[in-house]
């Protein structure tokens, strides 16, 4: 590949094919994380490591989760993203208490498994800095985008909750049960990994960066459709134009009760004669 005034030209069809992969799509790849571990890291962290790398495989790299382990920052995660090849996020997070997949003794669920995400805590949704910690997750975990998904998939929950400056992070298995009804019962079941969090030093983008990141294409905004409109409740109004139509020439369904009879037409037209009658005297 050469680079021309800032252009890059590539030079075969297998760099060709590269460069079409990496340039901005209507609809973006999968994103992927990236795992790495620093050069002084701890048991925990490594052990660590491995649990999260089970739940979050998957195929393109614009997410990142480096572990390490010092004196003033021990058993530290720093979970970032990327955006346009720009560290866009970082959030550090320390942690507290572990518990591994392998130190409960449970089923756990087949790898790959989408799971299903709940943030718990008012902090989720007022403080800036667990907002963005809170989308970041939703990045990290949510896997890949599908139309419909089965009632027996629906296997995995990942539970995030804010309380007093910390984030727990629990991973339960949904079990449908019997319940006598067509809805079955649902329990959850712990599986690990286990993780109390400290929320540490935080890199965010500013405000005009994010919103830039989160713009889309206008191939992919849907059109407004004229004429249509939806309730609160989401039901869908239509209004239909229509040309003016005369109503005398409205052909209408005829019944015998509302026919006139004879007898009252003769003496409506005798009526009639009588008044042109008197008419023409005056």
């Amino acid at each position: 590949m050469t680079q021309l005034d800032g252009v890059v030209k590539p030079k075969s069809k297998r760099s060709k094919r590269f460069l079409e992969s990496r340039a901005p799509k209507l609809t973006e790849d999968v994103k992927s994380a990236m795992i790495m571990k620093g050069g002084n890291t701890s048991l925990t962290v490594t052990q660590a490591l491995k649990d999260i790398e089970f739940f979050s495989k998957k195929t393109d790299c614009s997410l990142f989760l480096f572990g390490s382990h010092n004196k003033k920052r021990p058993n530290n995660f720093i979970f970032g993203r990327l955006f346009d090849f720009h560290v866009l996020d970082m959030i550090e997070l320390g942690i507290e208490k572990y518990v591994s997949l392998s130190d409960i003794k449970t089923s756990k669920c087949p790898e790959g498994t989408k799971p299903m995400l709940v943030f718990a805590g008012e902090a989720f949704d007022t403080d800036n800095d667990h907002k963005r910690l809170k989308s970041l997750l939703i990045d990290f975990f949510r896997g890949p985008t599908v139309s419909a998904v089965r009632l027996a998939g629906l296997e995995h929950v990942l539970h995030f909750t804010a309380l007093e400056g910390k984030i727990y992070m629990r991973s339960y298995r949904s079990l449908l049960k019997k319940s006598g009804c067509r809805t079955p019962r649902i329990e959850l079941e712990e599986i690990g990994p286990s993780f109390d969090f400290v929320l540490r030093r935080t890199h965010l983008a500013s405000d005009d960066l994010y919103k830039l990141a989160h713009r889309q294409p206008k191939a992919l905004k849907p059109k407004k459709k004229k004429n249509i409109s939806h309730d609160a409740f989401g039901t869908k109004f239509g209004r239909v134009h229509m040309q003016k139509q005369d109503l005398s020439k409205l052909q209408t369904r005829k019944m015998k009760g509302l026919k006139k009879r004879r007898g009252e037409v003769v003496v409506e037209d005798q009526d009639v004669q009588a008044a042109k009658v008197a008419k023409v005297d005056g």
